[in-house]
Parts: structure tokens; C-alpha cells; sequence
């Protein structure tokens, strides 16, 4: 998930279809609609929570205190980030092998928040900002914060998977584009030109480089493939709490404040369009698709800086993204 424009998602109308909810008159993008809305889920009393959880708007008062804090992490906090964001990998890598033409993407949410409950975690998203499930399925057109709803998979859809995990008062984040059935070349492009963008950014993260120059990265590797790079969200600081500092823009020429240094832990999770880089907030205030209804891909990785380089606490333990789906 990301930090910009989520403390304006408090007061959420949740779209069971097109005819009611907020979705009269609305004028969609591209070929994805709203589905029904189940009911949300259940968490046992033993899981810890995090300070929003049981807030009745999901308020996270923890990360409104810290705001602008650029957390130096000590090596007991950086082995509790370690610790969930391996429960996350595993995780996500669980859902991936799920998802398939058939399966709605409520079906991929239970699944996550079954998985993540029975590790005796918190699904982070539920609850945030009162964000109504325990991941984000983006399909197609949108570009992140898809809320998992009765839609079913297509063939030759595109899939993105937002998964935030907390544990011992600690969150992590990661997520992935997958290919769903047979998908066209071009959209295959884009995925894997949003997954390159990602490890390119990634490999320049190190002490004393600047945050706002992971944008330049990214944009011109998606330019020269002929893609746009979405602005409207960044990464974010994560650990103590989910969004926190610094804001990290994927895009080039942008005002990113800060310096890499040794202990800070955030996410780089770029969007990358065939179209436009514009966006369109669909009324649930949750869901933003491309403005011009083309494809989305999005990549995302929590990283660590260590004294000489980059740990990717979310890498895959065997293999990449590219080695599964892609020959």
C-alpha cells in the first residue's frame, strides 16, 4: 500500500455494483467493474493488533505521531522487520500459486487473511483508514488499492497483489504483478518492464544516495520501453508503523526529501502505465485506475540499508518473479 493520498480514504462507500454505492453515473476507464463486497473478516482475540485496528475510522494514531520521523532502525527492530517480512514472502508466494482464470479476488483475500491468522499475525491493511479487507487486488486498468470483491479472473488478465503483514509491532510490505492464463505480449512487456524498473532502482539504494533520485531510475527505464511512470503515490518508511517517512516518487523530476542512511527500512513500489501516467479515484475513494483504461503493473519490495549497500528483506527465497513467469 502506499502513503499519499490515504488520510483522505476515512469515510468509504463500499461498491457492491455499478447501480448502487456511490457508482450512479460514474464513468469508468476500462473494462473492470465493481463486484459485491462480502462481509469483512474475523480476527481472534490473541493476534496482536496494531493502534488502528479496533479504532471504529481505522485512525493510525501511532503513524499521525511520528509523521516526518526518519527512523533509524536498531538491529533488534531490523530482525522483527526481517522476521514478518519472511512470514510475507511466503505469503504472497502462497496467493501467486492460487490465482487463476476462475478464482474472484475475494477468494485470493480469504485465503491471505486465513494464511496470515494462522501464522499469528495482522493482516495490515484491514482496518487502515478503515479499508474493508486484508489485502489489495489490483486487476488490469488499476493501478493499485483494488479492494477483493466477487470478480472473477479472466483469462489473460494482469493481476497486482498488495500484501502488508504485522507482527510483534512491527509491518511489512511487498507485492506482485502476475500473468493470469494467456496474456498478450504487450502486457507482458509491461510487467516485465515495471519488475526491472523495481531491481534497477533497488541496485542503486545505498548510504548517501538521495531519495529523490530512485525516480530518475525508474522513469527512464519505463520511458525507453515506451511506459509512463504513475505519480499520484510513492513509496513509504515501514516497520513501526505502515506508512511512515520518507515518501519515495517513482518518477522523475520529483521533490523527494532525504539521504539514505544505515538502519532506515522502506518500500520502492513503482506503477507503471502502457498509457498515461494520469489516474482516476474510483467513488469507493479506494480504487485508482489509468485514466485512459490501458494496462498498470506495479512491483514492490521493503529494503533495508545496510553500512555498504542493500538488503531486500521481501526477496523470493528461491528463485524471481521473472523465473516463474516468464521463460
Amino acid at each position: 500500500m502506499h502513503s499519499t493520498q490515504i488520510a483522505a480514504n476515512k469515510s468509504k462507500l463500499l461498491a457492491t455494483n455499478t447501480e448502487s454505492s456511490g457508482f450512479e453515473g460514474f464513468q469508468f476507464t476500462g473494462s473492470v467493474r465493481p463486484g459485491t463486497i462480502s462481509e469483512r473478516r474475523h480476527v481472534p482475540d490473541h493476534i496482536s493488533k496494531p493502534d488502528y485496528a479496533d479504532h471504529p475510522e481505522g485512525f493510525p494514531q501511532l503513524e499521525f505521531e511520528t509523521k516526518g520521523n526518519l527512523i533509524v532502525n536498531t538491529p533488534e527492530e531490523i530482525e522483527k522487520i526481517r522476521a514478518v517480512s519472511r512470514i510475507g514472502v511466503e505469503i504472497l508466494a502462497i496467493a501467486g500459486n492460487f490465482a487463476r482464470p476462475g478464482v474472484s479476488t475475494d477468494e485470493i483475500d480469504a485465503l491471505i487473511h486465513e494464511e496470515i491468522i494462522e501464522r499469528g499475525c495482522y493482516p495490515s491493511p484491514f482496518n487502515y483508514n478503515n479499508f474493508p479487507k486484508s489485502c489489495c487486488t489490483s486487476v488490469n486498468e488499476i493501478i493499485c488499492h483494488g479492494i477483493p470483491d466477487s470478480r472473477v479472473l479472466l483469462d489473460g488478465d494482469i493481476l497486482n497483489v498488495d500484501i502488508c503483514v504485522y507482527q510483534n509491532g512491527y509491518h511489512t510490505d511487498l507485492n506482485e504483478t502476475w500473468l493470469i492464463g494467456n496474456v498478450d505480449k504487450e502486457s507482458k512487456h509491461l510487467v516485465q518492464t515495471t519488475y526491472e524498473a523495481l531491481e534497477l532502482a533497488i541496485a542503486k539504494c545505498r548510504p548517501g544516495v538521495l531519495y529523490r533520485d530512485v525516480g530518475n531510475v525508474i522513469s527512464k527505464h519505463a520511458n525507453k520501453e515506451g511506459f509512463s511512470v504513475v505519480r499520484a503515490f510513492c513509496g513509504h518508511g515501514v516497520g513501526r508503523v505502515l506508512h511512515g517517512s520518507p515518501n519515495v516518487p517513482h518518477y522523475k523530476g520529483n521533490r523527494g526529501r532525504g539521504v539514505m542512511k544505515a538502519g532506515h527500512i522502506f518500500t520502492i513500489e513503482p506503477m507503471i502505465n502502457a498509457g498515461s501516467w494520469k489516474d482516476k479515484m474510483w467513488p469507493d475513494q479506494w480504487t485508482s485506475s489509468t485514466i485512459d483504461g490501458k494496462r498498470s503493473a506495479q512491483f514492490e519490495h521493503t529494503i533495508l540499508i545496510t553500512e555498504t549497500g542493500n538488503e531486500v528483506l521481501t526477496r523470493r527465497v528461491q528463485g524471481s518473479y521473472i523465473d516463474r513467469f516468464f521463460d
